[in-house]
């Protein structure tokens, strides 16, 4: 048996022992995780500090991106808290599993209900961010997932010791050690992809390259995004303050983040008026500007005009991760919702407008997993939402989409439940009463 398929068995074994652990165990675990993970923050931040040094060379030569080298510091100010806070929010957060959301009598003495239930065992790969493999974790426990986690090469030292110090503080409970695992190499990886006999659901997290090579790889469903290319629109209606504060945010707060802005649409009526102040704004932040004829005619003599330059189509295709920015000037805000849907990523868009007709057609129109209405890109994110925090952000459509947390992490089964004396057949309903679908509540499960 090879080492990827023992793996993929040991998590398979880990999640149906875990099945029949009583549902309560898991917030054990949780506080175990944390206790553990606030216990061996010197440990921790150490082997985060040999990640770092092994990297800096890589972004000197230009083998590893400065947003990825900002993604793998554990250091920064509150990061480490942060991320145990995570473990106590999803722990505070209701079970996902064992709830009815669909109840009906087929008839005397036959009761069918749809019950939540974990998916099964979890690939996730991700780039760089170590604290991603507690995050997962933490879900993963909460919703009675396994796990098996492979993080980018950058953070191994990291990622490594934080799997080992979940993996002993679940041998203290019911839990099995083996629940959450880590992999560290590139041919595991290929390997665990074959493994679909294990394995329920892979679910990647970065750019879209590594996406698109996992789907290419396996037979096992992928849930995941790509690309974030995320845009604000200006309307004819945008409150040049409102514009201003939100453009400005979305863009500059985290721009190594994938619900940062990247793109920038003006109604053609506020080009000459409210892109002007916005646009002296982000170039205040040093940010580029990547702009069409219109928009860039309308800053001659203002002082972003230093920090503007033509666009080409490419850039309203490009994820920038950094301090630029793409601009274009659109008739309408159908004309916006059509230039998103063409070249957006699908997973967060931004409207700046008073108009409620804009408002709805925005929310009705746009094929994104976040549409937001006058309000910053940088809320799409699991802890900002309340879900405690999130595996990752799906701009597909599978079961999930969005920040995928706890309800993301859950699937169900139809339970039948007979009390009929002698059992139910169908010949009872389809040879005699018929059936009579009536329905029931659904406040308890039937197990």
């Amino acid at each position: 048996m090879s080492n990827a398929e023992t793996i993929a068995k040991n998590a398979r074994q880990a999640f149906e022992a875990s099945q029949l652990v009583p549902a309560s165990e898991r917030d054990t675990a949780l506080s175990a995780i944390r206790e553990a993970l606030s216990e061996r923050r010197a440990d921790v931040l150490a082997a985060n500090k040999a990640d770092m040094d092994a990297a800096r060379p890589l972004v000197e030569a230009g083998k590893l991106s400065a947003s990825l080298f900002s993604r793998l510091d554990l250091s920064k100010p509150g990061k480490y808290d942060a991320m145990l806070q995570g473990i106590t929010d999803v722990a505070a957060l209701p079970l996902p599993t064992g709830v009815v959301t669909f109840a009906k009598a087929l008839g005397p003495e036959l009761a069918l209900h749809r019950v939540t239930c974990p998916v099964g065992v979890l690939l996730v790969i991700f780039e760089a961010r170590p604290e991603v493999v507690v995050n997962i974790a933490a879900l993963a426990i909460k919703s009675g997932n396994a796990a098996i986690l492979k993080g980018g090469k950058e953070s191994v030292h990291t990622a490594t010791l934080l799997s080992s110090i979940i993996a002993d503080a679940l041998a203290r409970t019911q839990i099995p050690g083996t629940f959450v695992q880590t992999v560290s190499t590139r041919s595991e990886i290929a390997a665990l992809l074959a493994q679909d006999r294990y394995i329920d659901l892979v679910m990647p997290r970065g750019g879209n390259e590594l996406v698109s090579s996992i789907k290419n790889q396996t037979r096992i469903p992928v849930m995941g995004h790509a690309d974030g290319i995320c845009a604000v629109y200006l309307d004819a209606s945008a409150d040049e303050a409102k514009a201003v504060r939100i453009a400005v945010e979305s863009k500059i707060d985290y721009m190594a983040a994938c619900n940062a802005a990247e793109t920038l649409l003006v109604h053609d009526s506020v080009v000459d008026t409210v892109w002007p102040k916005v646009a002296d704004a982000l170039a205040a932040a040093d940010v580029s500007l990547r702009c069409d004829a219109r928009t860039l005619s309308a800053l001659a003599g203002r002082p972003a005009s230093a920090r503007a330059q033509p666009s080409s189509e490419a850039d309203y295709d490009t994820e920038f991760l950094g301090p630029e920015i793409a601009v274009r000037a659109v008739p309408s805000t159908a004309a916006a919702i059509q230039h998103i849907n063409a070249h957006s990523s699908h997973h967060t868009d931004a409207i700046v407008t008073e108009d409620e007709g804009s408002m709805s057609a925005w929310a009705r129109g746009l094929d994104s997993a976040n549409c937001f209405i006058n309000a910053s890109t940088r809320f799409a994110d699991g802890t900002r939402y309340g879900l405690g925090t999130e595996v990752g952000i799906s701009t597909g459509k599978t079961h999930a989409r969005g920040p995928v947390g706890l309800d993301g992490l859950v699937i169900y089964k139809y339970v039948l439940r007979s009390t009929k004396g002698d059992g139910s057949v169908i010949a009872d309903h389809e040879k005699g009463q018929g059936y009579t679908h009536t329905d029931l509540p659904r406040d308890k499960a039937p197990f």
